[in-house]
């Protein structure tokens, strides 16, 4: 397990997050809430156990934004009140799992691909890039 830093872009908040080698890679996320909430074509995330993920300066300030997912369950979008850098979603039918940004953590900034997930949402000039789930992929 690896511990590695990430902070927002205006730098109020920062963060470290643990990570098991197989959780280095991105899966990008390509469904239309992540769309709008980034202004990009997808987001590139992890799913980690809430306890990995540690808050440090500015956390406690950090903002909420809630909406209803694919599942009809609620999901927590945290920000940074100044800059609105997502740091971590929390969906609720997740349970005690968060979906880290891991594109915040510039050592992981160039790893690999391990999964894409919503494809069906995927703009159609997106090549593939890993395995694509039309939506999650099954559960284990």
């Amino acid at each position: 397990m690896t511990t590695y830093e990430g902070s927002c872009l205006c730098g109020q908040t920062e963060w470290t997050a643990k990570l098991e080698k197989d959780q280095t890679e991105h899966v990008l996320c390509h469904c239309d809430t992540c769309k709008y909430l980034s202004g990009g074509a997808f987001t590139m995330n992890q799913i980690i156990p809430a306890s990995a993920l540690k808050l440090g300066k500015g956390g406690d300030a950090l903002k909420a934004y809630t909406y209803y997912g694919e599942s009809g369950k609620p999901v927590h979008c945290y920000y940074c009140p100044n800059c609105t850098t997502h740091v971590y979603h929390h969906q609720t039918i997740l349970g005690d799992k968060y979906i880290l940004r891991t594109v915040l953590l510039p050592k992981l900034r160039n790893n690999g691909v391990a999964a894409e997930i919503f494809g069906k949402a995927k703009m159609s000039w997106e090549k593939e890039v890993a395995t694509t789930f039309e939506t999650m992929p099954p559960e284990e």
